[in-house]
């Protein structure tokens, strides 16, 4: 299956008075035709900022290089009138925090009209219908009265189905969703997972999922790709990943995750914390919290390898890791 998205050594750059400060890393990636790709990691590993980065919704003080090639394109070389018809048109993006997203005096009819007017030619009566249309696919109910509502007047649940209703309006190919579920509650969570799912269906969307819960990633996604201080560090099938990951960082993510049947038994942590922008460790970012550290580790940083097909790693001890066996097993 062909490939709609082609990320080429992306790196991010931010200006400071102190110098320039990397979140985005030589990331290189692919996503095929309706395929929902997990982007794994703990906060501040760059996850957000590489999905804004792909459609460059970055302040002033971000600078970029590499590729990322759309439908035959690359977008970081379009012009801002380009990258506009793209942006919210052919992908969209369903931000983190609905209640900071949107817009407080606007109605929700409102901002649904806004993405419409912008990337299709329909008329307001036409777009009436649509945002009522977009409205019911997400399940919001009596959709033609709570278009006239504001976001202070929906449920926490409904103001995210509204988000996805305003990123689905001008039926986009590819949907970045930035962590669409953490703030939810368990039952509202499913529903959302299960609205994506339903949607990447019926729409042929292809979806890069990012969150930091790998039950999320083992119910709803193909591939996941786990990133650690701006990079990406592994990638491959879920199936495979989750039996035989090859990066320790991988490995402490899944023995953090509770299993059915081992209530009694100790979680896998993973000691430190991740590094700062400003303070990234030489050689291999995660060799001062890894147990298969060596002195190539601290020195050397490790190139990605495709050592599976459809399993590529970047570590320089990943057969010790392999053999130390998945802590989801």
């Amino acid at each position: 299956m062909r490939a709609v998205l082609d990320v080429r050594n992306l790196t991010t750059r931010f200006s400071t008075p102190t110098g320039a400060l990397v979140a985005v890393n030589d990331v290189s990636f692919s996503l095929r035709e309706r395929e929902i790709l997990g982007l794994v990691g703990e906060s501040g590993s760059g996850k957000s900022v590489t999905l804004r980065s792909l459609i460059r919704l970055l302040p002033s003080i971000a600078s970029q290089s590499g590729e990322v090639i759309w439908q035959g394109h690359d977008i970081l070389k379009m012009s801002p009138k380009e990258v506009r018809a793209v942006r919210g048109g052919q992908i969209s993006m369903i931000f983190q925090e609905p209640t900071t997203a949107l817009n407080p005096v606007l109605p929700i009819g409102l901002q649904i009209d806004e993405n419409l007017r912008a990337h299709t030619t329909l008329s307001h009566r036409e777009r009436l219908n649509r945002a009522r249309e977009l409205m019911d696919l997400v399940g919001i109910p009596e959709a033609a009265r709570r278009l006239a509502e504001y976001p202070h007047q929906f449920s926490g649940g409904m103001k995210q189905r509204a988000m996805i209703a305003i990123a689905l309006a001008s039926n986009p190919r590819l949907l970045l969703a930035d962590e669409p579920t953490t703030a939810l509650d368990v039952t509202i969570q499913d529903q959302i997972l299960k609205l994506i799912l339903d949607l990447r269906d019926e729409l042929a969307m292809s979806v890069i999922f990012v969150t930091h819960d790998l039950g999320v990633v083992a119910a709803t996604c193909d591939r996941m790709a786990v990133m650690y201080a701006g990079r990406i560090v592994e990638t491959g099938t879920i199936a495979d990943v989750f039996a035989r990951p090859m990066h320790a960082y991988t490995r402490g993510l899944l023995g953090s995750v509770p299993r059915v049947g081992t209530e009694r038994s100790p979680l896998m942590s993973i000691e430190g914390t991740p590094p700062g922008l400003s303070s990234i460790p030489r050689g291999c970012a995660f060799h001062p919290r890894c147990d298969f550290a060596t002195n190539v580790c601290r020195v050397s940083q490790p190139v990605t390898e495709t050592v599976e097909p459809e399993h590529d790693v970047a570590c320089h001890n990943s057969l010790a890791v392999l053999e130390a066996g998945s802590p989801v097993q």
